[in-house]
């Protein structure tokens, strides 16, 4: 299932665990069935767009350590 949106009318925030050096992902709210997500440091470029299904199954996954390397 291909999802677009108009990337210019979201609005994106920071997560708030952004490291020193602005390296992070930006989320966009309000964005109907679905989360964009895209590197804050290429806001121009591509964004990856999940199911809230999959994203709370990948924030469940982090918070459990199932991607610590």
């Amino acid at each position: 299932m291909t999802q677009t949106f108009d990337h210019s009318a979201a609005t994106w925030r920071k997560s708030s665990f952004s490291g020193p050096d602005n390296e992070c992902v930006e989320v966009a709210d309000g964005v109907a069935g679905v989360l964009p997500v895209r590197d804050s440091k290429d806001p121009s470029g591509p964004s990856l767009v999940f199911s809230a299904d999959a994203w709370l199954a990948f924030v469940a996954g982090v918070r459990a350590g199932e991607f610590e390397v």
